[in-house]
């Protein structure tokens, strides 16, 4: 089989250790009605360090058969929404001097 990689989104994980359901979407035009259909098709993907976590974005590629139904192999992790949010919450934190520089603001307004 010649070497096949594909992009898709992963749907399921953590049911099955080292294995995730990656979903691949593709867009086909309609011969007839000449209108977009978006078609998917769902892998079962060998993933050796439990690393992917729900909706990251993945590229996969066809390997030997591990099991029954795994014949993908995780290639790379595209983007993964899970760690944007920790770098995000990473760069908010509030310093020392922001906290304490919100204090006084909350008492004089309780005073009043």
């Amino acid at each position: 089989m010649p070497p096949m990689s594909f992009v898709g989104v992963v749907t399921k994980v953590g049911c099955m250790n080292k294995t995730a359901t990656v979903t691949v979407s593709r867009w086909v035009v309609h011969k007839t009605t000449g209108k977009r259909i978006e078609r998917s098709k769902k892998f079962l993907t060998h993933d050796e360090k439990n690393q992917l976590r729900l909706d990251d974005t993945v590229l996969i590629r066809n390997c030997p058969p591990i099991s029954a139904r795994k014949r993908f192999m995780l290639e790379k992790i595209l983007k993964s929404p899970e760690t944007e949010r920790e770098l995000a919450h990473a760069h908010k934190e509030p310093t020392a001097e922001q906290s304490t520089a919100a204090s006084p603001s909350i008492d004089i307004l309780g005073m009043i």
